[in-house]
């Protein structure tokens, strides 16, 4: 998915079907990657029966999502169950089935659901009620998901609310097909590394069409090396992960583009089993990672977030595996067999990831 978030408030029309070509173009599609999403600030007036406008940045919605269907892609947007967005834009408090109809008459795909303004209408909740400021918030996100199904059209449901209640534990209730589970990312390793490695725990709350979502990938923005970008791209495919370009994909780098359009890389985040994967291991900075694939496989992530290279050992009969083991290497050509255990050594923040098979 590419999410034009980098643009944030002056996206326009053209920056969407901009990003739907280079996608195209730059194989991004034929990959996997399936949605360009808007983020915050399409939003214009609305009409005085309340029906919701895009401002003049975005001219014709449905031409708009049309283009994108056209180019083999699909469109999403984005509101809040607040009066306003976090720009300031409008949100949907009191328009929920209203605005779920006219997404779906445009032909839009996916809504992401920003919790933003309605933080303040949280907090002034029977005077600091808890449990009454929580029963409603869930209820605000039950709202739409149930709008959104009453228009008969697919449309995922992104629950945007940082992780905040622990919402992998009701996502699933009110709907949501994917629901943050932390605050924003930034194009940092320590926030990316923050963020992806306190995903530990969190696998039994995700199956097919219901998955924890640590946010969107920083690759190919500038800010880490291309050791911590396939740190980034691993750990998320290992974590099953939704898988969101968040960077300029006009203006990619060849080998960031081979970071984000690694195949099997990508293989390993949307396995048909539908599992997330888990931590097996940490000592001191050296992690390792591991989740099952289809067709007895696992893929297994080992981790150095440590500030020097160092080698690492994964046990493979302690992950099940007895006998000869087939290791495939994804970010090399360095395929191996092993009988007992795999040793690398693995740059400061880096990764090897494996998909081991007997």
């Amino acid at each position: 998915m590419e999410q034009l978030e980098s643009l944030y408030e002056k996206v326009t029309d053209a920056d969407v079907r901009a990003a739907a070509d280079a996608m195209v173009a730059n194989g991004m599609r034929d990959a996997g990657y399936v949605y360009v999403n808007i983020d915050d600030g399409w939003q214009g007036a609305r009409l005085p029966d309340g029906t919701i406008q895009s401002n003049a940045r975005f001219p014709d919605m449905k031409a708009l999502a049309d283009y994108v269907h056209s180019r083999g892609l699909k469109l999403g947007i984005y509101s809040s169950p607040g009066p306003k967005t976090c720009a300031k834009f409008e949100g949907s408090y009191g328009h929920e089935e209203q605005d779920a109809r006219t997404y779906a008459a445009w032909g839009v795909d996916y809504l992401k659901y920003d919790l933003c303004s309605y933080g303040e209408i949280l907090r002034n909740v029977g005077n600091g009620d808890v449990a009454a400021a929580f029963d409603l918030q869930r209820e605000a996100y039950r709202k739409m998901h149930d709008a959104l199904v009453a228009t008969g059209r697919p449309i995922v449901f992104s629950v945007c609310q940082y992780g905040m209640n622990s919402v992998w534990k009701w996502g699933p209730e009110v709907g949501g097909n994917l629901w943050r589970t932390t605050g924003d990312i930034t194009d940092k390793y320590d926030r990316m590394s923050l963020i992806g490695f306190q995903q530990a725990g969190l696998a039994k709350y995700a199956r097919p069409g219901q998955w924890n979502d640590p946010d969107m990938l920083e690759i190919g923005n500038g800010g880490m090396t291309e050791d911590e970008y396939k740190t980034h791209i691993s750990l998320w495919a290992i974590l099953a992960a939704p898988l969101f370009a968040g960077n300029d994909l006009s203006k990619v780098k060849p080998e960031d583009l081979a970071i984000l359009r690694n195949r099997s890389a990508i293989a390993i985040d949307q396995d048909p089993l539908g599992r997330q994967g888990d931590r097996v291991s940490a000592v001191g900075p050296f992690e390792i990672w591991a989740k099952p694939l289809a067709h007895g496989r696992m893929a297994i992530g080992l981790f150095n977030r440590g500030e020097l290279s160092d080698t690492m050992t994964v046990d493979l009969r302690g992950l099940g595996f007895s006998g000869t083991v087939h290791l495939q290497n994804i970010w090399s050509a360095n395929d191996s067999r092993s009988s007992g255990s795999f040793s690398a050594r693995i740059p400061k923040h880096g990764v090897v990831l494996l998909v081991a098979y007997p």
